[in-house]
């Protein structure tokens, strides 16, 4: 079972050693990378995804100052925890945290991934997101509409 946990002093170092296969390093962003963003951007929601009372993954949402709608930005399991289902748990427990914050004003998540990344389409699309047409900085966008249950 995956928990979302804040990201502190204490764990922090943990978060910063996992990484995901060679192969997969241009579908994400370093840990680093993004907790320097959420350091920058703070309306970003950094968290670490633990099993067993083990981290196994990062994740980090945030309703954007520019957009002003629910972004996932990301998702990243550690390359010795894949395939075990904890992306799709965290999603899970990701769409159910951002549905409790959301408003009547805040109705849907967006997520992008790059269009080659067959395992995030095929676990977005699981999970009911779908394309809403657009490509940003080279990603594709989808959709997760929150009217549906």
């Amino acid at each position: 079972m995956v928990r979302l946990v804040a990201i502190d002093r204490h764990n922090y170092l943990s978060i910063l050693d996992l990484a995901v296969h060679e192969n997969q390093r241009r579908f994400v962003a370093s840990n680093m990378y993004s907790l320097a963003q959420a350091y920058v951007q703070p309306e970003c929601e950094p968290l670490a995804l633990y099993a067993e009372n083990k981290p196994v993954g990062f994740a980090m949402y945030c309703l954007d100052r520019d957009d002003h709608e629910y972004w996932i930005y990301r998702l990243m399991i550690d390359k010795r925890y894949q395939r075990r289902g904890y992306g799709r748990e965290a999603m899970r427990l990701l769409i159910d945290r951002i549905r409790a914050e959301a408003d009547e004003n805040h109705r849907a998540i967006f997520i992008s991934f790059e269009p080659d990344n067959a395992a995030a389409k095929s676990l977005y699309e699981s999970m009911g997101f779908v394309s809403d047409g657009r490509v940003e900085y080279g990603e594709v966008v989808y959709k997760l509409d929150l009217s549906r249950p």
